[in-house]
């Protein structure tokens, strides 16, 4: 669950003092979905609770109903859940997450988004990928969620990556551990939406080179691996990618073998990429996401030029 995220001027635009009209909803009512929303506020009272850990973060006001129109097993441990969320005022940022409200569960979840803004706005569909634990909304999405359940969102997080095509140029340096690739996975996507469209229009945010680092137990849990490798193939002289593994115990496949590094990602690769020009984002395990952004900090890089998000 997401917990704190340092912003970057400009490049991050927060959403602070954004009010948006709630739209008349489906099946849950705007009274039914007030009486979700906050009775599942008062009763999640776990001190990991997503709703107390992200009390102090920026949310949009706006609450949408979406239905569940798509489902698959990601992993052995994560699912992966696409969302139709019909109501236009419903829009969020590469990197954010949301508060996810579940009829009849008590406990609010709190999950990125690892699709990229566009697919939303051509589609109406976002993707999540949840790993099975014991929360409630966890359990709900592995054992109960079927096609078509409803649910309700709202966006949050001060965690994102909203470039201007008047922006400066900048290249990204990603660092992913386990779930953690979610919020990045986003950002990727949404790093080659713009490309496209600069090389489609010739206009637009010039995007520089992104390093997507990504380290997990094993092969089979890099999560997106296919929708990775795609992206790095699509565009060779601007995404690249170092794929850790820290537990592998069988072969690795021929097709994996270039990208894999077995072991943790190491400091001196993360020293190699930076420059004045780069900007890091960092998502994983507590530890992790502190010793990164402590080496970042103590390779003199700027603070506003660090972005991290933890999660648990």
């Amino acid at each position: 669950m997401a917990c704190a995220a340092v912003m970057i001027p400009g490049l991050l635009r927060g959403s602070v003092g954004t009010t948006c009209t709630r739209a008349a909803l489906s099946r849950l009512t705007p009274r039914s979905l007030r009486h979700l929303t906050l009775t599942s506020v008062m009763k999640s009272k776990r001190k990991t609770d997503h709703m107390e850990r992200t009390a102090d973060a920026v949310r949009r006001e706006v609450v949408s109903t979406a239905k569940v129109c798509g489902a698959a097993n990601e992993s052995p441990s994560v699912k992966r859940l696409h969302l139709l969320v019909a109501e236009k005022d419903f829009s969020f940022k590469a990197g954010q997450w949301v508060d996810f409200f579940i009829p009849g569960v008590s406990v609010v979840g709190g999950f990125s988004i690892c699709s990229s803004p566009r697919l939303l706005e051509e589609e109406r569909i976002i993707e999540l990928a949840v790993k099975y634990t014991n929360h409630p909304p966890a359990l709900w999405i592995h054992n109960q969620c079927t096609l078509d359940s409803e649910v309700a969102l709202r966006v949050g997080g001060q965690f994102f990556f909203d470039p201007q095509p008047t922006d400066a140029s900048r290249n990204l340096v990603l660092i992913a551990g386990g779930v953690g690739i979610n919020p990045l996975l986003s950002i990727l996507r949404h790093s080659a939406d713009l490309l496209r469209e600069r090389a489609n229009k010739g206009s637009g945010f010039e995007i520089g080179t992104i390093k997507l680092f990504y380290s997990a137990k094993n092969t089979s849990e890099l999560l997106f691996k296919k929708n990775i490798l795609d992206l790095v193939n699509e565009f060779p002289e601007k995404i690249a990618c170092s794929l850790h593994v820290t537990k592998q115990t069988t072969q690795i496949s021929a097709d994996l073998k270039p990208y894999i590094t077995e072991g943790r990602i190491m400091e001196k690769e993360i020293r190699d990429h930076i420059s004045k020009e780069t900007l890091f984002y960092i998502c994983g395990p507590p530890p992790m996401t502190n010793f990164f952004s402590k080496q970042l900090e103590n390779s003199h890089v700027p603070k506003e030029h660090i972005c991290f998000e933890k999660w648990w």
